[in-house]
């Protein structure tokens, strides 16, 4: 594999630039001083960014975009093998790295890099990692998968040892990763168009935690099914977190390093609780942000922190800042008394933690407008989605967001909408997002909350409603 050498900063191109990740590599090679360009299909917010920043950008992926300089590519797991430009760089027997090796050799230039794995809620522990850590004056380098307020983007480039980023085990990604910590949040059965099954996923992140050095940690949520399974024999330092209120735990009497007891919910649903540190109280946590899953993912943000030496009161300050990042349980707006909030949950656990966290806001009606995300995510869970979406009073589906997938032709929104008529709900699909907007201007009242959910573009529904 070719080793970028950051002591001499060479030529650098990244096939599929726009993406929220490669971007903000990309941005931070560039400021240590690599000559960065790149392609992406589409032009966007991102892209514009890069280039005001001096980065140079193709739109459109072109032999052409090749230059005889270029010393390394890098390219996304999106880009097909039969891609003109991947083409070329292979005719020219140029270096090639995927994103992940890139990101696993940029770990490696700072003491402390921390992974954040897990089936769901990356995004939000990593931004919860981050703001922390930004309130504890650690200057951390960041890579999120979202748009982080606190940061401004997706990329915060720190001048300290601590560097923090999202780990997806989609294609074992994160095996590529060089971290001295790490956190699971949970394991589920997800995108088996690439692994066989929930005992394959298992292995991916058996041999990921096997990855940490021996001074490293791992922080580990004890409620995944036999999670011990997954440390043993690990030379690294391990730590457990999980939530011991009965009201909401699968094993009250569990016992985990950091753990969340008495869990109250205010009237929109936002959390406060008890932490403690190996069975001692620590204090008393008041979150911002929705849902038991957020008291979850709270948990391993705050013990890491601790462990480096943030402060608990930085801790507690950072914890009350937070916002969710960009499309977590984001209000977007009101329009005619109706709430619209949208949300990037995509899997059945995601949309049931979503749905009922919503169901504690006040309401009269709540609407789910669900766009199912990939063709075999949707077959593989048609009965998990309609059973998670059943907590909704009312579902409007859309068709599925094909992403990577090509149409097989044998799932729809048609099948998952039958599903839910099974469980006696009402359920409207519609084939356009016009349609779905008419619809919802006519039969939503003054008073219901409306969410927009799914990985795809139905955002976009919302934005129109209220005219962003």
């Amino acid at each position: 594999m070719y080793k970028i050498d950051f002591n001499k900063p060479c030529r650098i191109h990244f096939i599929g630039i726009g993406g929220i990740s490669m971007s903000g590599f990309a941005e931070y090679l560039h400021t240590l001083g690599f000559k960065v360009s790149g392609s992406d299909a589409h032009e966007s917010n991102i892209t514009d960014h890069l280039t005001e920043l001096g980065i140079e950008f193709h739109l459109g992926q072109k032999p052409s975009n090749i230059t005889s300089d270029i010393e390394v590519v890098v390219y996304t797991a999106a880009i097909s093998a039969d891609n003109e430009e991947l083409q070329e760089v292979k005719s020219r027997n140029l270096p090639m790295l995927t994103r992940a090796e890139m990101i696993g050799q940029v770990m490696l230039n700072f003491n402390n890099a921390v992974a954040v794995s897990g089936t769901h809620g990356k995004t939000t522990t990593t931004s919860i990692l981050s703001s922390i850590f930004i309130e504890g004056n650690l200057d951390p380098t960041i890579s999120v998968g979202g748009i982080l307020d606190v940061i401004g983007g997706n990329i915060r480039l720190g001048k300290s040892e601590h560097f923090i980023t999202e780990a997806c085990e989609y294609t074992n990604t994160f095996l590529q990763f060089n971290p001295k910590r790490s956190i699971i949040l949970n394991i589920d059965e997800d995108h088996l168009d690439f692994f066989k099954d929930l005992a394959d996923i298992r292995n991916s992140f058996r041999a990921f935690a096997k990855r940490l050095p021996q001074d490293g940690q791992l922080y580990i949520n004890g409620e995944i099914d036999h999670y011990e399974e997954i440390i043993s024999d690990l030379e690294c330092e391990v730590f457990t977190y999980g939530i011991t209120d009965p009201l909401y735990s699968k094993s009250a009497n569990a016992a985990y390093d950091f753990s969340a007891d008495n869990v109250e919910f205010d009237e929109n649903s936002i959390g406060s609780f008890d932490f403690y540190y190996k069975g001692q109280f620590i204090d008393r946590i008041q979150l911002n942000v929705i849902g038991i899953h957020n008291v979850s993912n709270s948990l391993p943000a705050i013990g890491l922190s601790m462990q480096v030496g943030v402060p608990l009161e930085a801790i507690k300050k950072a914890l009350l800042g937070f916002h969710n990042s960009k499309r977590r349980f984001e209000y977007k707006g009101e329009i005619g008394g109706v709430t619209i909030i949208d949300d990037y949950a995509h899997h059945p656990t995601e949309v049931t933690a979503t749905l009922q966290a919503a169901r504690n806001r006040p309401h009269n009606t709540l609407w789910c407008v669900f766009q199912p995300h990939t063709y075999t995510r949707t077959r593989q869970h048609l009965t998990e989605f309609a059973q998670s979406l059943s907590l909704a009073d009312k579902i409007v589906l859309a068709d599925i967001y094909a992403a990577r997938e090509k149409n097989p032709g044998d799932i729809s929104s048609k099948d998952l909408a039958r599903e839910l008529e099974k469980l006696g709900k009402e359920v409207h699909y519609f084939d356009s997002f016009d349609e779905i907007e008419n619809f919802l201007l006519e039969n939503c009242i003054n008073g219901d909350l409306l969410i927009t959910m799914g990985a795809g573009d139905i955002v976009s529904v919302g934005e129109n409603l209220l005219g962003l």
